[in-house]
């Protein structure tokens, strides 16, 4: 894999296909898929060569699939927007901070973070009870109403200071371990703030794309992007057409099965990082 022939470029384009379409269905960017992949591919690497190139393809991936879900009407702008303004802190400290941690600890410190979202994910739809948030937030809270494409009307409140505070946490953890962030954005959307499963992931995707380009920008003029070139192309360019296929399975599969899959991802990929490390 360390050559650029054309049977590694034409590798790369179909694994960007299956991250972007992954990715983009469950609204975290593919950046959990592809980084552990490139840990494995490249275990003589620096994380921040490799976090780099991760966060320019989830850019990419970002970009392709929040056109197609604004297509679908399903994007909250305002709040994304304003979300993607305080995450923006996180994500530049954190690519920043990427080169100081060894690649052993970086390892380590990512397999225990999706291990956690995943039990998080698994546990969390059983227990939390909306209403014990909103009677606790209620002064603090804001009513969004949106209606997609085909009609479907989705109603809301959440406390945007939350969601302020929780995007400057994950804008961070993006950016230094090179994961997107959606991991982490799309549960707090929908068991902290209340987003509709679907409203969370096209919204989650529309934060990732500002939030994953704050985070490239530092990258290359930190010097980090230089090795990573050509396999960023490759990648990209699947991302971009499995963004596109992902978006549009989304309306096919039911919000519980999002989760449930996301679940699932992130428990077998955080235990696969630990298992190599120890």
């Amino acid at each position: 894999m360390h050559g650029f022939g054309a049977e590694t470029y034409l590798g790369l384009i179909a694994l960007g296909i299956m991250v972007g379409a992954y990715g983009t269905l469950i609204g975290a960017g593919g950046g959990f898929v592809l980084m552990p992949i490139l840990l494995l591919l490249y275990p003589h690497q620096k994380p921040e060569q490799l976090t780099s190139i991760s966060l320019a393809v989830v850019f990419f991936n970002a970009l392709s699939g929040s056109e197609a879900y604004a297509a679908m009407r399903r994007i909250d702008y305002r709040a994304g927007l304003l979300f993607a303004f305080a995450a923006i802190p996180g994500a530049v400290l954190g690519a920043i901070y990427t080169s100081a941690v060894p690649r052993h600890i970086f390892d380590i410190v990512l397999g225990f973070l999706l291990v956690a979202a995943a039990v998080f994910l698994t546990i969390q739809p059983r227990r939390v009870n909306p209403e014990t948030y909103l009677s606790v937030h209620l002064h603090n809270m804001t009513t969004h109403h949106l209606t997609d494409i085909h009609g479907m009307r989705y109603d809301y409140s959440f406390n945007p200071w939350v969601g302020m505070a929780l995007s400057t946490i994950v804008g961070y953890l993006s950016s230094f371990l090179g994961i997107g962030g959606g991991i982490i954005h799309v549960p707090a959307l929908r068991f902290f703030l209340h987003f509709p499963v679907h409203i969370a992931t096209a919204t989650s995707h529309f934060i990732l794309a500002i939030m994953a380009l704050s985070g490239t920008v530092v990258h290359i003029i930190e010097g980090n992007f230089s090795q990573g070139v050509h396999r960023t192309v490759a990648l990209s360019i699947g991302v971009v057409l499995g963004a596109q296929i992902g978006a549009h399975l989304s309306e096919r599969i039911r919000g519980a099965w999002i989760l449930r899959s996301l679940a699932v991802a992130l428990g077998l990929v955080g235990i696969r990082i630990l298992f190599k490390s120890f």
